[in-house]
């Protein structure tokens, strides 16, 4: 629990602006409350998604895009009539090349799968979110560990949100010790050299929700890494139903509780 000392510190008052900008994020027009469906391609092999305008194909390593006046739909902020070859959105979600209005319509690729995912910022999970339910900044939960990476990456094959088995790239572990126990977490690299696992712990399903992830700052050139699980994340599915977030790997669930971080959403 935090104490007065704690909250006037300042890593107290860093979480707090954390925790402050995470939900703005969320609640955010385009944030993950926006998204209405993920639509795979190879479920719809005439090309036509349920509430979603336009002609969808997949063509090779690319999408087309066939719309009429009637469909509404603009790319690149300009009206689309005829057919547009698209490939993978990797930018924010309100720089996608398809729109419609407010709606933002993003062509996704996973294992050479093409989907197309819908975001709208009129959704009813995002006009009932009020708060994101968290444990205030405690000390006890930000301890020094050791990334110790793994010869060659590994990729193993897990449970997805969306009950879909795929893979997930791991390049190492990070070691910690809570409450005089040492405790593993097997991790992925990214691009930027920070770490991001997926992982459980004994509040899962009960008093938080499902699994969450942690995201690292870069270790250092010893391996030194700070592991602050005061900023466990809620994953995007935890805010909609149709992202595809992965299950922790095997060993990544924790013995111990960690009351700490982000627990659940709290709709009004």
């Amino acid at each position: 629990m935090s104490t007065d000392a704690q909250q006037d510190s300042e890593e107290f008052q860093a979480w707090q602006r954390w925790h402050e900008g995470r939900i703005v994020a969320v609640a955010a027009p385009h944030g993950p409350l926006a998204l209405t469906g993920t639509h795979w391609l190879a479920d719809h092999p005439e090309g036509r998604i349920p509430g979603v305008p336009g002609l969808w194909r997949e063509d090779g390593d690319e999408v087309v895009l066939t719309a009429t006046p009637e469909d509404g739909l603009t790319v690149d902020a300009k009206p689309l009539t005829g057919d547009v070859r698209l490939g993978a959105d990797r930018g924010a979600i309100d720089t996608s090349r398809v729109a419609q209005t407010e709606r933002r319509l993003v062509v996704l690729r996973r294992e050479g799968l093409w989907a197309v995912r819908d975001f709208d910022p009129l959704s009813p999970a995002r006009h009932a979110f009020r708060t994101i339910e968290a444990t205030p900044y405690d000390a006890r939960w930000s301890v020094d560990g050791t990334f110790r990476p793994y010869d060659t990456e590994k990729s193993i094959r897990v449970e997805n949100a969306d009950g879909r088995e795929r893979g997930l790239g791991l390049s190492g572990e990070i070691a910690f010790t809570l409450d005089g126990t040492e405790h593993t977490l097997q991790v992925a690299v990214e691009p930027d050299g920070s770490l991001w696992a997926v992982f459980a712990d004994a509040t899962s399903g009960d008093t938080s929700y499902r699994f969450r992830f942690l995201r690292p700052a870069a270790p250092g050139e010893d391996g030194r890494v700070r592991v602050d699980l005061n900023r466990a994340l809620l994953p995007p599915c935890a805010f909609a139903d149709h992202f595809i977030c992965p299950f922790p790997p095997p060993g990544n669930t924790l013995t111990a509780a960690v009351p700490a971080g982000e627990r659940n959403r709290i709709d009004g």
